[in-house]
């Protein structure tokens, strides 16, 4: 067993116009000041990092490691959330997802997906400049649109999507494993990947890809309904990332799981900052810890009451709380009569 790493942060929600937050420099200093020792990098945010500059300058990304060391921090992983995402869009939701892409390659859906795909091996060069293990992602969805099956969905739909996806990140993966770099697929609503059995479809789809990996965030699979103990221990080998995220899902009669178009607020299922929701992570990091999860906790901030501020100074004490020191000796050592083999042949009787 050994000790999970942590607290780190995502810095993604906290990036901002205003100082601290719109320089690498000055979010390091803050995030180390308040108690985190690790910081997961968001690669779109042009304020805190050039992901093109990391994949091509081993200058540049020795600079990033130096100005987070100077407060104290380590690079976690880098995220590409949401060019991930880009990798695979259904046509219903172009518009909606051309946010996420340069405004050069808006309303060209063809032409972003190619940058999409560039964006993500350029995070596998850049991930392996910086020596890292794991990264960061959303799979992307062509299906999500025919979750519920309703209308019924044709025969070999489902199929023939996953195949889809698969062609698309098996030469992403290739890359990755060329870096020596785990992908690291946040299972998400809104993507393809958003369960256990989902996760198995791709799986099979890319042929059991070494580096097809997965982030685990809770928060998900509360609000799903799925449990999120059971989870670790189906799939603890696969989990490669880690999102401390909590959730808390309170049904009524009025709205359950679909949460009836609600703002976040007024939802069922909600995120909230830690130690607000209902998450059991003493639970969580102990069967992390059991099944020997050598990543980072990294704290991802989504609370629809909290500020932000004090949801991340009170989430890097809770890792910290949370983080267990392995033990290197059996409670019950002091007992222990040491190996006889005579002994033992007398016991069994043989």
């Amino acid at each position: 067993m050994q000790k999970i790493k942590g607290p780190g942060i995502f810095l993604a929600q906290f990036a901002a116009d205003e100082s601290p937050f719109n320089s690498f420099a000055e979010i390091c200093k803050w995030a180390g000041g308040i108690g985190f020792k690790g910081i997961q990098i968001p690669t779109w945010d042009k304020r805190l990092f050039d992901l093109e500059t990391a994949a091509t300058s081993q200058t540049y990304c020795d600079d990033i490691i130096g100005t987070a060391a100077a407060a104290g921090l380590s690079i976690t992983e880098l995220s590409t959330h949401l060019q991930g995402q880009l990798v695979a869009v259904n046509p219903a939701y172009d518009r909606m997802f051309d946010g996420f892409a340069p405004v050069e390659l808006h309303n060209k859906p063809a032409e972003r997906t190619a940058w999409a795909v560039q964006q993500l091996k350029h995070a596998a060069k850049a991930s392996q400049r910086f020596n890292l293990q794991s990264h960061a992602s959303f799979s992307g969805a062509l299906l999500w649109h025919t979750f519920y099956p309703w209308p019924q969905r044709p025969q070999g739909l489902v199929d023939m999507g996953f195949a889809e996806l698969a062609k698309r990140w098996v030469p992403i993966l290739n890359a990755f494993d060329e870096a020596g770099v785990d992908v690291c697929y946040e299972l998400h609503p809104g993507e393809d990947l958003h369960d256990g059995v989902t996760f198995e479809r791709f799986l099979a789809a890319v042929n059991n890809h070494p580096r097809a990996n997965i982030l685990y965030d809770p928060s998900h699979f509360v609000l799903q309904q799925l449990d999120y103990l059971a989870f670790i221990d189906i799939y603890h080998e696969r989990i490669k990332a880690f999102h401390v995220k909590d959730a808390e899902f309170t049904p009524s009669g009025r709205c359950g799981v679909y949460g009836g178009y609600q703002s976040w607020i007024d939802r069922p299922g909600r995120f909230r900052s830690l130690g607000d929701g209902q998450i059991n992570f003493g639970a969580i990091f102990s069967k992390l810890t059991q099944y020997g999860y050598a990543g980072w906790a990294v704290m991802e901030w989504e609370c629809c009451i909290k500020h932000p501020i004090d949801g991340a100074e009170e989430g890097a004490k809770f890792i910290a709380e949370h983080l267990i020191r392995p033990t290197e000796k059996a409670f019950d050592d002091f007992a222990g009569n040491g190996q006889d083999i005579k002994l033992n042949k007398q016991i069994l009787g043989i």
